[in-house]
């Protein structure tokens, strides 16, 4: 268990390494052009639920790879179950899940306890253009788009919702901790929404972290430490999901272009760095929708 864990780690760790160093930040390129799943979208499972936490990343840098538009993924298993087949020589990409082992133990005193081990497991999955035979509407082509207007008034609507004290003016974007406020440059200083609403996606995360929220706190003294790194990579990583969800492309903002150094020693360091950030960012991300106004019962 211990070694299957620790090459689970590694390799996912190692992908994300080998992006960084690149310059290319991977959670930045969740789009696909074609396909009528939607032209932005979190992968799917093959029923249809999105993918969550690392296996976002996981799967985004694997479309990119490999050049798919479209984004779901099943296993083998599911694809012959389905009445198809995954076409000979695909190579499959890597999701994860948590499990985990009952162990008894005993003590000095001779006392048996049990204690739950927990450990992370890989399996393989295929894009569906890997696979021939599927039902038509997994090859579905894209349908006529939003309006970008009322996209972009929809995200409005969610900042609204959150209940966020934002504020605007100035030339800096950030959340200020100890008086729980977020601020923001005026709108027209941004090139576009998209990017304003990438970046204020981005401080909402920030601000998900304060004690009577979600009490995020990875023991940052000062800017540029490791827990500044790490609190950092949770709101990037955050804002690119929520971006994802309410179907805007998230923009990289280049004064966190510096920060690539930074999150590059965590994860050299830290091998399960990254799989922490996006569980706290999809925790953030999770929160936020919780603020939203919940549908009535039927």
């Amino acid at each position: 268990m211990q070694t299957e864990r620790l090459d689970v780690y590694t390799r996912v760790t190692n992908a994300i390494i080998d992006e960084l160093e690149r310059g290319v930040r991977p959670w930045l390129k969740p789009w696909n052009a074609e396909h009528a799943a939607g032209r932005i979208t979190r992968p799917l499972r093959a029923n249809g639920q999105p993918y969550k936490g690392v296996n976002v990343l996981m799967l985004w840098m694997a479309a990119e790879l490999q050049g798919f538009a479209a984004p779901i993924w099943m296993t083998f298993n599911q694809a012959r179950d389905l009445g198809a087949h995954v076409k000979k020589g695909s190579k499959g990409s890597m999701v994860v899940y948590a499990d985990r082992i009952s162990r008894t133990e005993t003590g000095d005193d001779g006392e048996e306890t049990e204690r739950d081990i927990y450990f992370m497991k890989g399996y393989t999955v295929f894009n569906v253009e890997q696979v021939e035979g599927l039902p038509a509407h997994f090859y579905a082509t894209a349908a006529p788009q939003l309006d970008p207007v009322e996209r972009i008034e929809s995200a409005d609507l969610f900042f609204a919702n959150t209940g966020a004290d934002i504020r605007h003016g100035g030339n800096q974007a950030y959340y200020a901790s100890e008086k729980d406020y977020v601020q923001m440059p005026p709108f027209i200083s941004f090139k576009d929404a998209e990017s304003y609403c990438s970046t204020l996606g981005h401080e909402l995360c920030h601000w998900t972290k304060h004690p009577s929220r979600l009490d995020r706190d990875f023991g940052r003294k000062k800017f540029g430490d490791e827990g500044y790194a790490r609190e950092e990579l949770v709101a990037e990583i955050g804002s690119a999901f929520l971006c994802c969800d309410l179907g805007l492309t998230p923009e990289p903002r280049e004064d966190h272009a510096s920060y690539i150094g930074h999150w590059l020693s965590v994860l050299k360091e830290d091998k399960r760095a990254v799989f922490h950030a996006a569980a706290h960012a999809q925790k953030a991300v999770d929160y936020l929708h919780s603020l939203q106004p919940q549908p009535d019962a039927p």
